[in-house]
């Protein structure tokens, strides 16, 4: 088992002293971004009064507004984003060193991101964005965590938006003995049959044809479904104390609609939440309880890879 990272002790050591220079500096970040929508709202005040006496269009007017607008919201809030995510990435880095792995604030999709789309564990997609990357030894097994956002582009007559489909971590962890097979699991009700008669007997991911198992335990038939290519691995990897653990896992981090696919060797689990590990605030009077909440959501992936060692049921 993993040990939990003792939250006093990293605030107390190297941790706590670059935080205590980081209050001056987050300090420094508001005052300057206050001063610029100071700033910002002079100079729209005055693009308007200038645009009441132009003779343009209302629709060019409103775009002579509404875009600088836009651009200098971003101007002025990018000196408090840049303080809190150095903050953010400061406090995981200790995290991750004290737990013995690695994290990296910027990353590209991964392998676990790359299988879970092949197995419409996500929905379809315009655009993505990937951060939060945590990867290394996670109680004797090899795992990666990803943030993932993702956004769909919808029109509405000539304009068009992006709405957010889904939005969550991609985890993977190194299967504790081998497995052969492909099995999927996932909250009930995804794969409806035609005029929802029910969910479909087979279906077809990544080029091989799963079949839909029996629940070992009847408590969770209404509540999960689970796929697989081998009927006999299923039964022991897909067992009430192991679904119980993608439960609490959930519930780690207020999340929904959990799947799990075992395949490769490997375990990859997609979970929809909102954003995670937001550590970093810009005010210092949060930090201990941002510290605390991701501990909490790393402990609760320590408890799920150390059920992956259970033997059989």
């Amino acid at each position: 088992m993993i040990a939990r990272p003792d939250v006093e002790a990293l605030m107390a050591g190297e941790l706590g002293q670059w935080l205590e220079a980081q209050v001056s500096v987050r300090e420094e970040a508001r005052v300057k971004t206050r001063r610029r929508f100071l700033w910002l709202g002079a100079g729209l005040l005055a693009l308007i009064g200038v645009l009441s006496i132009t003779q343009v269009s209302d629709q060019l007017r409103l775009f002579l507004i509404f875009a600088p607008a836009m651009f200098g919201a971003v101007w002025a809030w990018r000196p408090r984003a840049e303080a809190v995510k150095a903050v953010k990435t400061g406090i995981n880095e200790a995290i991750a060193r004290a737990l013995g792995i690695a994290y990296m604030h910027d990353c590209a999709p991964g392998t676990g991101f790359l299988r879970a789309r092949a197995h419409k564990m996500v929905p379809l997609y315009s655009r993505s964005r990937f951060e939060d990357l945590w990867q290394g030894d996670l109680g004797g097994l090899a795992f990666s965590l990803c943030e993932v956002h993702l956004e769909r582009k919808q029109k509405s007559g000539k304009n068009s938006h992006y709405v957010t489909v889904f939005r969550g971590p991609v985890i993977t962890i190194a299967g504790a003995r081998p497995f052969h097979g492909v099995t999927l699991l996932e909250r009930a009700g995804k794969h409806q049959n035609m005029l929802w008669f029910g969910e479909k007997d087979e279906i077809l991911l990544d080029g091989v044809t799963l079949t839909r198992a029996a629940m070992v335990h009847p408590d969770f038939e209404d509540a999960f479904s689970v796929y697989t290519s081998d009927q006999v691995e299923a039964r022991w990897l897909v067992h009430p104390a192991y679904i119980e653990r993608l439960i609490a896992l959930e519930e780690a981090f207020d999340g929904k609609k959990v799947r799990a696919l075992f395949k490769d060797g490997e375990l990859t689990i997609v979970l929809s939440s909102e954003d995670m590990f937001e550590s970093g605030s810009i005010d210092a009077a949060r930090d201990r309880a941002n510290i605390e909440r991701t501990v909490e959501q790393f402990m609760a992936m320590a408890e799920l890879a150390t059920s992956l060692n259970e033997a059989p049921r």
